[in-house]
């Protein structure tokens, strides 16, 4: 839960520098790899993301987290690119990919499967609806682990 409160926090310090570049904030996330923390900015624009991008944003975000220090230990500050195989955390990105390929990892089986490829097709605040060969199979959301666009360039 606290977790959540400084990732809250940091969104909203982040989301006006990213803005101020013309990129979008994507999300956001604040884990452990292998005993190290790691701060994710992904970004994202309708042209694309670019290693200068990520460079435009990463400084003045650096700046002002040297500055607000929302954060006591220590970590990695990483700018990138959510890419083309990027998860759809909200129903934001969800509604943005109706209609596209996707692959659903579950928690549990359901249906005799954890993971399902098909087009997304809709949601709800239940259940995600995606459709297999031409067959709509609705998905609870509290048994979804991911939903991952899974597009071809």
């Amino acid at each position: 839960m606290i977790k959540d409160v400084v990732i809250e926090k940091l969104f909203k310090l982040i989301e006006p520098i990213v803005k101020e570049n013309d990129f979008e904030l994507y999300h956001l996330e604040y884990i452990k790899e292998f005993g190290e923390n790691y701060l994710r900015v992904y970004i994202e624009s309708p042209k694309g993301i670019g290693l200068d991008d990520c460079e435009k944003v990463s400084r003045p975000v650096s700046d002002m987290l040297d500055v607000e220090d929302p954060i006591s230990e220590s970590y990695y500050l990483e700018v990138s690119s959510p890419g083309i195989d990027r998860i759809l955390y909200t129903d934001k990105h969800l509604n943005r990919y109706i209609g596209s390929q996707v692959s659903v990892k579950l928690e549990k089986l359901f249906e005799g499967k954890k993971q399902y490829e098909g087009i997304l097709a809709d949601f709800d605040s239940a259940e995600v609806s995606v459709t297999i060969s031409n067959e709509n199979l609705k998905i609870p959301r509290d048994k979804i682990k991911t939903i991952r666009l899974n597009e071809e360039l």
